[in-house]
């Protein structure tokens, strides 16, 4: 058959290292996701939030001057 004792070496050894390791570093992850956006984040966050503004409002600009323009745009693209 198969010797049982190859196997208790490697067992111990991820017992004792890997999964305690494994843990710590689990839990500091999710620690780190529920506290949320750090301040730093969420002013990164409002600033794209305001530049995705500017530019949804420049498309609209873009669109009404290729609609004066040339009103047969959409239907080329």
């Amino acid at each position: 058959m198969f010797d049982a004792e190859v196997f208790v070496a490697p067992i111990i050894i991820f017992m004792v290292v890997v999964a305690p390791l494994w843990l710590i570093l689990h839990y500091r992850s999710k620690k780190q996701v529920s506290q949320g956006l750090s301040e730093h984040e969420h002013r990164q966050l409002l600033e794209l939030a305001q530049k995705a503004d500017k530019m949804a409002d420049r498309v609209e600009t873009l669109e009404a001057l290729l609609d004066q323009e040339a009103p047969q745009w959409r239907r080329k693209v």
